[in-house]
C-alpha cells in the first residue's frame, strides 16, 4: 500500500495511506485519548468527540478516529486548542453521567474515568438536567442502567457485527435519546440471546452482568453443602484479573482460591464435558443409523440455544437434546453424588463458574430441574469469581497450585478441556466418534482442521469408510449461514458445532475485559490475539493430560456402570437431556 508523509507534533513520519489519524498516531508512538481506540473493532463513529486534534487541511478540530491522514498533513495533539477541546468533550459526557463510581460494576475498568483523568476533566464543570434514567434488572443475565450510558453505540455495533441481530439501538430523540432494545423494552422482553458481548465492549457501567454472589452468601448462612464447578475457559482468563498475562492458565491457583472461599467440593466441569460427548456422540450415531434429523447441532451454548428458539424455531429438531455440561454436572451432583455421599439433594447448593452471562438465564429455564430440584443454583462469571476472591482478601498470585477433588466426579480428559474454544466440542466428539466407528484411537489424537479462530470453518473426514462432513460456527452472524442452508434443504453436513460468542467460550461475555489501557504489560495490539492466547492455554492443558479422549475417562465409565446404565438410557434422558420451544420475539408487555 502507498505511503504518505505526515508530521505529528513537528516530527516527520511515513505511514500507510488510508489510516485514520488515530491509527497513524498509534503506529508512530502516540496515544490520542479516545473511547473507541480499543473496543474489539466497534467504533463510536466520532460521536463522543474525545479524540479531537488539530490537522492541516481541515476546518477546525477533527475527530481522529474517523479523519484519514493525507500527504503533507501536520497533526497537533497537545496544542492548547486540542487539549481544551478534548477536556470539554469529556466534561460534557460527565455532566449527564451517574457518578457513583464506588458502587459501579466497571470500577477499575471504566474508560470514561480513564479519559477523564488523562484529559484533566473537571467534575461539575457543566450542570443541568439529566436524561431520564431506565434501570432494567428483569433479565436473569444482564443489567442495563441508562444513567451511565454515554451513547457511544459500541454495544449497538457489537450486537450487529457478532450476531446480526441488532437488539440494541438508539431510542427516542434529542436529549431524551437512550440505548435500549426496541420500545425501551427489558432484555427479558426482547429477542436478546443474553450472550453479554455488549457488556464486554461497554466503556462504562451502563451494561453489566447480574451478580449472584449474594446467593452464595445466603447458601452459606443456611448451612448448605456447597459444591462448585468451573468451566474450562475460566482457567484460561481468570489470571488476567490479577495482573497475569493473557494466556496464562491458572488452574491450580483457581482451585486453591475456591477451597479458601469455603466450598465443600471443588470440581471441574470438564468431567461433564466428557459426559456430554458420550451422550452427544451416541445421539448422533443413533440419528445416522435411524434416520433422525441431520445435521445434528451441538447444544452446549445457551446463547446459541436462545437464538435458535427466537429465530429458527422451525429447525429445533436439529439441536442435540443434551443439556450443556454444567447443567449435566449439576444434575449428577444432586443425584449420583448425593446418593453416594449420603447427602439429601435439597441440602446441596451447586455453583457454576462460567465465562458466560447466558448461563445465568440457562440455569433458570423450566427444563433445567429434576423432581423439583434445580440442576444448578447459582452462576458466577469469571469476573464475579475474581471479585469474590478479592473481597475475601486472598492473594491470588501467592496461592499454591492445588488439584480438583478427585472423588466420583474428579477425573477429566483433554477432550473436556478444549470445550472452551471454538471447534473444541467438535474435536472432542470426533475423538470419540473415531473410536466408536473404528474400534481404535485416532493416532494423531488432534483434529487440526477444526481448530482456529475463524468464525466459520468446515472439514471433511473419512472414518471407517464413511465421509463425515462437519462445520463450526461462532457468533450468530456466522451460524445464520449454516442454518439457512438447513432451512433451504441443502446442508451438506452431518454434524455442526455452534457457539454463541465469537471464538467460543474463551471470549464469553463474562470473561475479563480486554482493554489495553488497563493491561500495561501487554502489547497494544493484544485485541488481535487475545482469543488465540486463551485458546492455546486450553490446548496446552489438553496435551498435558494423560487421558485425552472422553470415552477413556474411568469415572465416566463407572458412572454409566453404577448409575446411568448406558449413554442415552432412560435414566440418562431424565437427568441429562432437555427440550426446546419457540420463543416469541416481542411478547405482550
Amino acid at each position: 500500500m502507498a505511503k504518505v508523509n505526515i508530521k505529528i507534533e513537528g516530527q516527520s513520519y511515513q505511514v500507510e495511506e488510508g489510516l485514520t489519524i488515530l491509527e497513524a498516531a498509534r503506529e508512530c508512538g502516540y496515544e490520542i485519548p479516545s473511547l473507541c481506540a480499543f473496543n474489539h473493532g466497534e467504533c463510536s463513529l466520532a460521536s463522543c468527540r474525545v479524540c479531537l486534534v488539530e490537522a492541516t487541511g481541515a476546518r477546525g478540530l477533527v475527530a481522529s478516529c474517523v479523519y484519514p491522514v493525507a500527504e503533507g498533513m501536520e497533526i497537533k495533539i497537545s496544542s492548547p486548542k486540542a487539549t481544551a477541546a478534548r477536556r470539554a468533550s469529556v466534561e460534557l459526557l460527565l455532566s449527564n453521567h451517574s457518578l457513583n463510581c464506588q458502587q459501579c460494576d466497571k470500577n477499575g475498568h471504566c474508560e470514561l474515568l480513564y479519559v477523564a483523568q488523562i484529559t484533566g476533566a473537571r467534575e461539575g464543570k457543566f450542570r443541568g438536567e439529566k436524561t431520564p434514567v431506565t434501570i432494567d434488572k428483569l433479565s436473569s443475565s444482564i443489567v442495563r442502567d441508562t444513567s451511565k450510558c454515554i451513547l457511544c453505540g459500541r454495544c449497538v455495533s457489537r450486537c450487529v457485527n457478532a450476531h446480526g441481530t441488532g437488539i440494541l439501538g438508539f431510542q427516542k430523540r434529542g436529549f431524551q435519546t437512550i440505548v435500549a432494545p426496541a420500545e425501551n423494552r427489558s432484555f427479558a422482553e426482547s429477542p436478546c440471546i443474553l450472550c453479554g458481548q455488549c457488556v464486554s465492549v461497554c466503556p462504562t457501567g451502563a451494561l453489566s452482568e447480574k451478580s449472584e454472589i449474594d446467593l452464595i452468601d445466603e447458601a452459606k448462612l443456611a448451612g448448605k453443602y456447597l459444591v462448585v464447578q468451573t468451566a474450562p475457559a475460566v482457567r484460561a482468563a481468570l489470571g488476567e484479573e490479577f495482573g497475569m498475562k493473557i494466556g496464562t492458565a491458572v488452574t491450580g491457583k483457581m482451585v486453591a482460591a475456591l477451597r479458601r472461599l469455603g466450598f465443600d467440593k471443588v470440581y471441574d466441569t470438564n468431567f461433564a464435558a466428557d459426559l456430554t460427548i458420550m451422550e452427544e456422540a451416541t445421539e448422533l450415531l443413533g440419528r445416522i443409523k435411524n434416520g433422525g434429523a441431520l445435521p445434528m447441532i451441538t447444544s452446549c451454548s445457551p446463547g446459541w440455544v436462545n437464538y435458535a428458539e427466537y429465530y429458527y424455531a422451525d429447525q429445533l429438531d436439529h439441536l442435540s437434546t443434551c443439556k450443556s455440561p454444567h447443567q449435566m454436572q449439576g444434575a449428577i451432583i444432586k443425584s449420583y453424588f448425593a446418593e453416594q455421599k449420603g447427602i439429601d439433594p435439597k441440602d446441596i447448593f451447586v455453583v457454576s463458574i462460567m465465562p458466560c452471562t447466558a448461563k445465568k438465564h440457562e440455569k433458570d429455564r423450566p427444563e433445567m430441574e429434576v423432581e423439583g430440584l434445580r440442576d444448578v443454583d447459582a452462576v458466577l462469571t469469571t469476573r464475579e469469581l475474581a471479585k469474590l476472591i478479592k473481597r475475601s482478601g486472598i492473594n491470588f498470585a501467592k496461592l499454591p497450585d492445588e488439584e480438583f477433588d478427585q472423588d466420583l466426579l474428579g477425573e477429566y480428559s483433554g477432550a473436556g478441556v478444549i470445550f472452551g474454544a471454538t471447534g473444541g466440542v467438535m474435536e472432542a466428539a470426533l475423538r470419540t466418534a473415531y473410536f466408536v466407528l473404528t474400534g481404535k484411537e485416532h493416532e494423531a489424537i488432534k483434529f487440526e482442521d477444526v481448530r482456529g479462530m475463524e468464525g466459520l470453518k468446515e472439514a471433511s473426514f473419512n472414518i471407517a469408510g464413511s465421509e463425515i462432513k462437519v462445520a463450526i460456527a461462532s457468533g450468530m452472524k456466522n451460524a445464520k449461514v449454516l442454518l439457512d442452508q438447513i432451512r433451504e434443504g441443502n446442508s451438506p453436513y452431518t454434524f455442526i458445532e455452534i457457539m454463541g460468542c465469537p471464538g467460543g467460550c474463551i471470549n464469553g461475555g463474562g470473561q475479563p475485559f480486554v482493554k489495553p489501557m488497563f493491561l500495561p504489560n501487554e502489547d497494544l495490539n493484544i485485541l488481535d490475539t487475545y482469543r488465540e492466547k486463551r485458546a492455546q492455554a486450553l490446548y496446552s492443558e489438553d496435551e498435558r493430560q494423560a487421558v485425552r479422549q472422553s470415552h477413556n475417562n474411568t469415572q465416566i465409565q463407572a458412572l454409566y456402570k453404577n448409575f446411568l446404565g448406558e449413554p442415552n438410557s432412560h435414566k440418562a434422558h431424565e437427568l441429562l437431556h432437555t427440550s426446546y420451544a419457540k420463543k416469541e420475539q416481542f411478547p405482550e408487555k
